[in-house]
């Protein structure tokens, strides 16, 4: 995953996010992502690979493309809210849209080394 600023960061831009800020929201995203998890598998949604990408303006809104271990994953409807709710935790967000997407589809090579040893799938 990579947050990216949406919107150009011009010198002296009122309210826009400098690399360290950007840096540090960033940090915070992944803890908040890491705090969710699959109730079939045993490891956060960033580890497993679902989270696609982060989008941040420079007004603090975050949109996040997610994906799920299977179209038919039984929490489908739920994930996304729990992802919303993590991310709408962090104070310096002001708005969070999450959209899950299936295209790529996911596969375990997605996932981190971390997520492949707790798995036992080296």
């Amino acid at each position: 995953m990579t947050a990216t600023s949406s919107e150009p960061t011009g010198e002296g831009a009122p309210g826009a996010l400098s690399q360290a800020e950007l840096d540090r929201l960033t940090d915070r995203l992944i803890e908040a992502f890491k705090t969710v998890f699959d109730p079939e598998i045993p490891v956060d949604i960033y580890e497993l690979g679902l989270i696609y990408k982060v989008d941040v303006s420079d007004d603090r809104d975050v949109a996040v493309d997610m994906t799920l271990t299977a179209p038919g994953c039984p929490v489908a409807g739920e994930m996304p809210g729990w992802v919303e709710d993590a991310v709408r935790a962090i104070p310096e967000v002001r708005n969070v849209k999450v959209d899950l997407v299936f295209d790529p589809p996911w596969d375990p090579s997605r996932m981190s080394d971390e997520a492949k040893l707790q798995l036992n799938m080296f």
